[in-house]
């Protein structure tokens, strides 16, 4: 029979905020880029932004769901930021735009929004494929 206890939430190991260097043109007062914070998203919180972009679509008398990937991808990874606090009023006035997702899209190059959207996956459980996790699971 197996162990419940190691399931209980007290025993699970809680997964960490992490440092990511997202981009060289946000320096501090000495020149070195500054690092983001981010922080894994659960998958309660992950239901809840892809509801946000899904909508009911109705062709031809036919009914079905739509998801905008860009606006759920864009939603997940502002979620998943902590530093820098994309929800600050001074922040999105200094690039005169309102929204946490809207002023991510404004304030990074599409390589960058790459780099910390890769991040957000790797640190949320989005980087390991079944294969892996079944290898992991025989250890």
């Amino acid at each position: 029979m197996s162990n419940l206890k190691a399931f209980l939430f007290e025993n699970a190991e809680r997964a960490q905020e992490q440092d990511v260097v997202v981009s060289k043109r946000f320096k501090d007062e000495t020149g070195n880029p500054v690092s983001w914070k981010i922080r894994p998203i659960t998958e309660a919180e992950n239901e809840n932004i892809r509801r946000s972009c899904t909508r009911k679509v109705t062709h031809r008398g036919t009914s079905s769901v739509e998801t905008d990937n860009e606006a759920y991808i864009t939603k997940l990874v502002a979620e998943a930021v902590v530093y820098p606090d994309l929800k600050d009023a001074e922040l999105q006035a200094s690039y005169g735009v309102m929204g946490a997702d809207t002023l991510l899209k404004k304030m990074l190059l599409a390589g960058e929004f790459g780099i910390l959207s890769q991040a957000v996956s790797e640190i949320s459980g989005f980087d390991k494929g079944l294969q892996e996790l079944k290898e992991e699971a025989k250890n």
